[in-house]
């Protein structure tokens, strides 16, 4: 089961069907999707959506939706993403088109850091960030996490950064 958490502006909780239209809109943009694989269509998208739920019963933990309190709009997702292909979880977000800059990415990424390590008492999370990707890179930088060598993810050039345990 997902748990729930809140920060001052959004509730970290699981997924439902309802929240599909928005993240397979998401998908299907070319724009907010260009570091992630590209754009995806609904058939893809859906595949994608009901695999963030089933990490949740195969590893323990996964991406969250962000539900922004003031009017309950999913506005993207964070949390911990973990294929068999890296060694260890990657703390990952994305927000969607009209939602970014505000903020809410690495509002949502700190309240799951802080999860991480006073519930699954894991150790310091990484984040993988496309080269271009600059508010990504803003975000991990806000996160004060420290750079490590960059590296390669399916085929493609990822800068690398491990995230301080939150206090």
């Amino acid at each position: 089961m997902t748990p729930v958490l809140e920060s001052e502006r959004l509730i970290l909780r699981g997924w439902r069907a309802d929240d599909f239209p928005a993240y397979a809109i998401f998908r299907a943009d070319p724009e907010r999707t260009r570091y992630i694989g590209g754009p995806r269509k609904e058939w893809d998208a859906w595949t994608r959506f009901t695999s963030m739920v089933g990490e949740w019963a195969l590893n323990g933990y996964g991406l969250f939706a962000l539900e922004r309190k003031e009017d309950q709009a999913t506005i993207g997702f964070a949390g911990l993403w973990h294929p068999p292909y890296i060694e260890e979880p990657e703390l990952a977000w994305s927000i969607y088109a009209g939602f970014e800059g505000q903020g809410y990415a690495t509002e949502a990424a700190s309240r799951v850091q802080l999860w991480v390590a006073r519930d699954l008492k894991l150790p310091p999370l990484m984040s993988f960030v496309h080269p271009e990707n600059l508010p990504s890179q803003a975000v991990v930088e806000r996160l004060g996490a420290m750079p490590l060598p960059p590296t390669t993810l399916r085929g493609e050039p990822r800068l690398c950064f491990r995230h301080a345990v939150p206090a």
